[in-house]
């Protein structure tokens, strides 16, 4: 960062896009599997996330662009520690927007679907599999080929148009599958925890003075 900076004299956007699959059921996945895991996806983010915040607070802008994954807001069976690293990285990439809100600094999750890379294929790294998930592995290769993958080459111009806009968004999905999904997603939380708000307010209790 510090040599970006003084090569530059400004740094104006920086992405997180580093990251990689890590198939297997939340039993099959040994501890150092599970901490490269997180090291990679979430505290690879959080590092370059502070490195950069000294630069952006002294210039007084900036944008940080997370790439998390439609993974980061929905989760399906057999890539657990993958989501937990996505759901980690929106959780705290949505506080640090309203940290720096002040500050000119801006930030966006980009949550894509299935794209044509090798996230799937040569990146993946894979726990050793136990007999009794062979079921969830596959719906998980049924979720995957439900719908066709996206052209890695047309998020450039996407991702312009977010890093231009006067006004860009903290979240947005990169792909067609990703909004109509998580409509369904959202539709059944909101169901559930309706169903059991009686349950929620039971657990209120009620400390308030007689």
């Amino acid at each position: 960062m510090e040599q970006a900076h003084k090569q530059f004299g400004r740094i104006d956007v920086a992405i997180n896009n580093a990251g990689y699959g890590l198939f297997g059921a939340i039993e099959e996945v040994s501890e150092q599997e599970a901490r490269a895991q997180i090291e990679t996806n979430l505290f690879g983010a959080l590092w370059v996330t502070q490195a950069m915040l000294p630069i952006m607070r002294a210039q007084q802008s900036g944008h940080i662009i997370q790439i998390s994954s439609i993974g980061g807001v929905w989760a399906v069976p057999t890539v657990g520690l993958y989501h937990a690293s996505k759901w980690g990285l929106e959780g705290f990439s949505q506080a640090l927007a309203g940290e720096v809100q002040d500050l000119g600094i801006k930030v966006t999750i980009v949550e894509p679907g299935g794209f044509a890379t090798e996230w799937g294929t040569t990146s993946a790294h894979r726990a050793r599999q136990l007999p009794a998930y062979d079921a969830a592995r596959a719906s998980l290769a049924n979720i995957r080929t439900a719908s066709p993958p996206g052209d890695p080459k047309a998020t450039a111009s996407a991702l312009l148009r977010i890093v231009d806009a006067a006004e860009p968004p903290l979240r947005v999905f990169f792909g067609d599958a990703g909004l109509p999904m998580i409509k369904r997603e959202y539709a059944e939380r909101i169901a559930t925890w309706e169903k059991w708000n009686d349950v929620s307010l039971e657990a209120q209790g009620n400390l308030a003075p007689r």
